[in-house]
């Protein structure tokens, strides 16, 4: 009797990885010249959000590109990041928030699936909350699974976990 084979589709952002990330664009910050004056600060709120805030919009997009910057150098996907729009602030300056994306929303989790039902391979795809879960009877199919979603641009920072093989 066959056994099946499985792995979960995740996308995941290192909260550690962020605060790092934060750390060194603020010590950036404090360092330039041209943002010295600037009022600029990065804050992590709780565990999904960050806050940036600046005296105008240029120097909070200056703020943003270091901290997108730092994200990346420490594998941060800024697939993970929804950027919301800058908005005034208290005392003439503006802030930004970027909420930091765990799981997979379920409109990219559906095109996942349809992509793998499209692809004819012989795998099993379902939604199971913020991850989604692919079952085959062949390994080589799974392998061949994950290939085909790491080179389609999803839009998601994917991540393959879990790889069952009974």
């Amino acid at each position: 009797m066959a056994s099946d084979s499985s792995f979960d589709v995740v996308s995941k952002v290192e909260l550690q990885e962020v605060k790092n990330a934060i750390d060194q664009a603020v010590k950036e910050i404090t360092s330039r010249f041209d943002l010295k004056d600037s009022k600029s600060k990065i804050e992590l709120e709780g565990t999904e959000v960050i806050q940036l805030a600046s005296s105008d919009e240029y120097k909070l997009t200056a703020v943003k590109e270091i901290l997108s910057q730092k994200l990346v150098k420490r594998g941060v996907s800024l697939k993970n990041l929804e950027f919301e729009k800058i908005e005034p602030a208290a005392g003439q300056s503006v802030r930004q928030k970027i909420k930091l994306v765990q799981g997979i929303p379920s409109d990219k989790a559906k095109i996942i699936v349809a992509a793998i039902k499209d692809s004819k391979k012989k795998a099993q795809a379902s939604i199971q909350g913020d991850t989604v879960r692919v079952v085959s009877k062949d390994k080589d199919t799974l392998q061949d699974i994950m290939s085909m979603l790491r080179a389609k641009d999803i839009g998601v920072d994917l991540q393959f976990t879990n790889f069952r093989s009974n």
